[in-house]
């Protein structure tokens, strides 16, 4: 289906391709080409065409059951990873935090009015809170997305909060925007962002910017909790001080690795 709003340079085929390639999940596989073609709102023809073509370059093939993705669509997520180079630094403090609060961390991006899980540590619990890299939540709702959304001026929130969310979950409770907004100032000024239940009840959540060595906001971390277990005065006077210690360290190390002196070292 042709993009309304692309410009004369936009490339129809390479966004079919995207689509195919973002219809299949963890329950969504293998997929026959009418699935494909159904999720994708694309002719069958086409979609077996751009099938064949994702099986050419080793990134799908055919199987009895259906169509299956290979693991070679892991470089496509793996070469974003390895450009920001941010993952590489953050992902053993982070990993050090989980051990140290007993508790699941995660780290987000912001896009449009969603975010983005891009790293996460688990805890093995009986009762846990099911997220995956990859997935997306309202960022308005959550606590990495207020942090994110706080660090953006007027211009770049009004924009983020009018774009059309593409998370499948929606806020526990929805609120209107200029709520939002005054409780944004009230994190840009405190520096870090709590939530309870907003998305799913008994959830809390705590969370705080990651930056880079000239301040700019570029990813956030946060500890979530099961309220059962941790209460909202516990999260705050005991788990936030690690969480904020963490992405100091986070900061201060991908600053030490962008400023250091590099040097190709070429074979003889």
């Amino acid at each position: 289906m042709p993009r309304d709003d692309a410009g004369p340079d936009f490339i129809e085929a390479l966004a079919r391709g995207l689509d195919v390639l973002r219809c299949f999940g963890p329950h969504r596989a293998p997929m026959s080409l009418t699935e494909i073609a159904t999720a994708t709102g694309l002719a069958r023809p086409t979609a077996r065409r751009i099938v064949r073509t994702l099986e050419h370059l080793g990134y799908a093939r055919t199987t009895p059951e259906g169509v299956v993705l290979t693991p070679r669509v892991l470089e496509l997520g793996v070469a974003y990873t390895l450009s920001a180079g941010l993952w590489d630094v953050a992902l053993p403090h982070l990993r050090d935090l989980v051990e140290e609060t007993d508790q699941a961390a995660s780290i987000a991006q912001l896009d449009g009015s969603d975010i983005l899980y891009v790293a996460r540590v688990e805890v093995p619990k009986v009762v846990a809170v099911n997220v995956r890299v990859g997935a997306r939540l309202p960022a308005a709702s959550t606590a990495l997305g207020k942090v994110l959304l706080a660090s953006l001026d007027a211009a770049a929130l009004g924009e983020a909060l009018r774009t059309p969310p593409r998370s499948p979950v929606r806020a526990h409770r929805p609120r209107p925007p200029g709520e939002i907004e005054a409780e944004l100032r009230e994190v840009r000024a405190r520096g870090w962002a709590a939530t309870d239940g907003e998305v799913a009840p008994g959830i809390r959540s705590v969370a705080a910017p990651l930056r880079d060595g000239d301040g700019r906001t570029v990813a956030a971390v946060n500890l979530t909790v099961i309220a059962a277990e941790v209460g909202h005065r516990e999260l705050i006077d005991d788990l936030l001080p690690l969480l904020l210690q963490t992405t100091g360290v986070i900061g201060r190390d991908y600053e030490l690795i962008h400023t250091a002196p590099q040097r190709a070292v070429r074979g003889s």
